[in-house]
């Protein structure tokens, strides 16, 4: 925990443009109550961003918008190279070849961590803006599938850490009937799962990009929970997930170690 407290308008200022991020424009009014400010504080925070460049109205809906500006701010950030190299083609050709939302996600810090993402290209996505969202390993079928399939030293590191945490969902880790049924399961049928927790409205498959013994990342196939039972929604994308996973290994062989 840090010794000083936050600076309370750079928190909120960030919060409105995560906000503006999910939503791709909204009303002062809309974004007073995504974010839980008065509106005041609201109006004066939009005017700040405004005049920096992020943000502009928009005089066709009265709805604020982000800029292409905004993307100076990542403008320093390097991505691994084998994503943007490799993996993230794959991942929107598949994305476009089930329809369904797409992630990559790769695990951080006792999370994972969405890093390429079709949610934005999806017709049927019900969840925009969530590159660079943190998930639960263990209420993710992206998580079950690298926590099954990475290295037992490192699981066994992964779960102590999740015992530690105060987070709902990493309070499963110290079921221990529960993560070895888990961890079994997911790797006799060779893919995590969910259909249920972490997002009622959804359920997903994952499967690992594995280099030797190392899970570099998984990707996952997330669809709406009622329009398909989940016995359909495997039978469908399971064979196309299995096959890009295929050949995000195959090239990788080609690639230099150091940019992996």
């Amino acid at each position: 925990m840090a010794s000083f407290g936050s600076v309370r308008s750079l928190e909120r200022g960030l919060k409105i443009l995560e906000a503006l991020n999910r939503c791709h424009g909204a009303k002062a009014q809309q974004i007073a109550r995504m974010v839980d400010l008065p509106r005041p504080t609201t109006y004066r925070l939009l005017e700040t961003l405004d005049a920096l460049g992020y943000i502009a109205r928009s005089k066709s809906d009265d709805g604020w918008h982000l800029t292409p500006q905004i993307k100076m701010l990542s403008a320093g950030f390097h991505d691994d190279v084998w994503i943007a190299r490799v993996a993230a083609p794959v991942v929107h050709e598949l994305g476009k070849e089930v329809l369904w939302p797409v992630d990559l996600v790769t695990y951080q810090n006792a999370t994972m961590i969405i890093r390429e993402t079709t949610h934005v290209e999806s017709p049927f996505s019900i969840d925009r803006g969530m590159a660079g969202s943190h998930l639960p390993i263990l209420g993710t079928s992206g998580g079950r599938a690298y926590l099954s399939f990475c290295p037992e030293r490192e699981r066994a590191l992964i779960l102590q850490r999740l015992r530690r945490s105060d987070e709902p969902y990493d309070a499963l880790a110290r079921d221990k009937t529960f993560v070895t049924r888990l961890v079994e399961e997911t790797r006799r049928v060779g893919y995590g799962s969910r259909s249920e927790g972490f997002n009622p409205h959804t359920a997903s498959i994952s499967m690992p990009i594995r280099q030797g013994e190392r899970v570099l990342a998984c990707v996952s196939i997330i669809w709406i929970a009622r329009a398909l039972s989940f016995a359909d929604a495997v039978a469908r994308n399971l064979p196309p997930l299995r096959k890009a996973i295929g050949q995000i290994e195959a090239q990788l062989q080609g690639l230099d170690a150091a940019v992996v």
